[in-house]
């Protein structure tokens, strides 16, 4: 069974950098075509896309709104994607979540497994 687990979240200042972090588990992935992808969901909004990567070739999306401040990663040794957030803003505010979908996409009803989130607070 697919399990993701987020970490990495927390509070800091406009400006500021975090790296968010999914441990996926249950299967080896890097020769996978799969995507993973990480969303974003603010209080009375829509879940949104940020970014996603292919495990096996490295591949990437980005949303506009996030393109040169943040960069998604993969560690196939470690099963493991990041998500390095620099020059964060206060509307980067949100709960951040992990997915794997079938195949690399912006799409959330494509991923089938999610992780639990976790909270990234930017102050102004």
């Amino acid at each position: 069974q697919v399990q993701l687990v987020e970490s990495g979240g927390g509070l800091v200042q406009a400006g500021g950098s975090l790296r968010l972090s999914c441990a996926a588990s249950g299967r080896p992935f890097h020769t996978d075509a799969m995507g993973m992808g990480w969303f974003r969901q603010a209080p009375g909004k829509e879940r949104e896309f940020v970014a996603a990567v292919r495990w096996d070739t490295g591949s990437t999306l980005y949303a506009e709104s996030v393109k040169g401040r943040f960069t998604i990663s993969r560690i196939n040794a470690e099963n493991t994607v990041y998500l390095q957030m620099n020059s964060l803003k206060p509307e980067d505010t949100a709960t951040y979540y992990c997915g794997l979908a079938w195949v690399l996409t912006r799409t959330a009803d494509n991923y089938n497994h999610w992780g639990q989130g976790t909270q990234v607070t930017v102050s102004s």
